[in-house]
This record gives C-alpha cells, structure tokens and sequence, in this order.
C-alpha cells in the first residue's frame, strides 16, 4: 500500500489527491478497510478525518493532524468558511452560462444509500454552476487506486519531509462568510469569455455534454449528483443518479479546489488539483 499524492502539509493540516474508486474512510466489512484514510495514517498517524468525498469521486480532501485542528476545519467547512469547486461532465447542453440548483436534498431511506430531493422534509441544499465547455469528447483516465495516485506533478522536498506537489497561497484582508462564498465565484464568472457552442449548421460535430464547474454552498450527501440529475443533466458514469453507468469509464466528478485562511494565521492556501478527465 503505496503513499497517497500530498498536494500540502505541515505540523498542522493535509492536503491530498484522492483517486476516483478509494473509499476516503472505511467501510463496513473486511474488503472495505482499504481507504485514504488509511493510506494516510501509513505516513502520518497523527491524521484525522475533516470532511469525506464519494468513493466514485476524485480529488482534493483535507485531514487534520490533532484533535483541535480537526474541530476547527470541521468548523470551517461547516460554517461555509472553505469555498470548494468541482469539475465535471454532465449529459445534455446546459442552456444558462451560470446558475443555481436550489433543490432541497433528505435520505431516500428505502432505497439507502440514495438521496432525493423532497419539499416538505428535505435539508435547504444550494449549488452553483457555470459552463465551461460544450460537446467534449471524454477521456477519463481510470487510475490504479493501489498507488494513490492520480496525476503527476512536479514535486518538492520542503524541511518537514512532507512531499508538496504545486499549491500556492496569499494573505488577504479577512472576510466575512458572504464575501468569502461569493469572491471566487464572481472573479471566475467574470475572467473568462462564455463557452462557445459547437454550430451544427456548419458540419461541427456534437457530442451532446457539457462541462460545468460546481459550486456546492451546502454540503449534503450526495448533493451535486443529486441536482445535476434533478435539473435533468446527471453526471456522466453517475450509476446512482444517472441511469446510465456505461456513459463514462468512470463518475465524471472531480473536487478542483479548495481555498481557506489557514486556522493559525493569515495565510490563505489556495490549492488546485487538475480534472483526470
């Protein structure tokens, strides 16, 4: 059982690259024990669990280093004080540049481990979405999930030890929780022109899929798969949501981006991890 890619750590934090088809913690059952987590605790015993992605969902995922750092990030994520973007394919032409999925999510209990979106007793769930391409040809690279690995980067070798792939970091004035859930998502929207659609009048071919980046504000389980199949665009290689396992080698997701003042200073990391797919 190889190391899992470390993107950032120091005394107190991790940050790592999860392969799409590794539990991020263990499930239940012998054959379920295998997971970043502890793939993680190989290297850095002293690491504890903040937050989770699916199994079938690549990307960043952050651990703590003691007992109070955890309480803290967990704190962070709960109070919407870490912004998040994702990357993914979803079937069909999403027709508005940008927008929100304001869907209430609760448990499907009959039929766990789904969710569903009701009315009456789901949580308020909210995820934002801008296009960022149309008609893409998928290329999903399947990775070996013994290696730990997803992509390659160029690596240094800080003092600590710890392996660092390419994060950057800034110091900015602190911001209340508005400002910091919308900085990044204004910024993105307006930096770069509007995706073109492929024009059929002039013989350009047309894979019907769009790639969007996704916002998740809240952060139920489940919730940016259930909403992209809820406003009629499921996630590609979704077999929850989709209904269409065979329409990618794998679940088209990915975490990107993670961004948070660091819980003990001023610092804010910035850290990107680039889709597989």
């Amino acid at each position: 059982m190889l190391a899992p890619e470390l993107l950032y750590c120091d005394d107190s934090l991790l940050i790592v690259n999860k392969p799409a088809g590794l539990l991020a913690v263990p499930g239940r059952g012998a054959d379920k024990q295998d997971c970043l987590y502890a793939r993680i605790q190989q290297e850095f015993p002293d690491a504890l669990v903040v937050h989770r992605l699916d199994m079938a969902t690549s990307g960043l995922m952050v651990f703590a280093r003691s007992a109070a750092m955890q309480r803290r990030l967990s704190e962070m994520f709960r109070e919407r004080e870490v912004q998040k973007r994702y990357v993914a394919v979803v079937a069909g032409n999403v027709e508005q540049p940008t927008g929100e999925v304001n869907l209430p999510i609760v448990a499907d209990w009959p039929n766990r481990p789904l969710r569903k979106i009701d009315a009456e007793l789901g949580k308020p769930s909210l995820t934002r979405y801008r296009v960022l391409g149309f008609g893409e040809s998928v290329h999903a690279s399947i990775p070996d999930v013994t290696t730990g690995k997803t992509t390659s980067h160029p690596t240094t070798q800080p003092e600590d030890g710890c392996q660092v792939v390419g994060y950057s970091h800034s110091t900015r004035p602190s911001r209340n929780d508005d400002q910091v859930a919308g900085y990044q998502h204004e910024r993105s929207i307006g930096s770069e022109p509007s995706p073109v659609r492929p024009d059929v009048s002039k013989g350009e071919h047309v894979v019907d899929t769009t790639r969007l980046e996704l916002e998740p504000v809240t952060g139920r389980t489940h919730q940016l798969r259930v909403h992209m199949a809820a406003i009629g665009h499921p996630i590609l290689g979704d077999a929850l949501y989709g209904g269409d396992a065979s329409s990618a080698p794998r679940l088209l997701l990915h975490a990107r981006m993670l961004s948070f003042t660091h819980p003990l200073g001023a610092e804010i990391l910035t850290l990107v991890s680039e889709a597989p797919f």
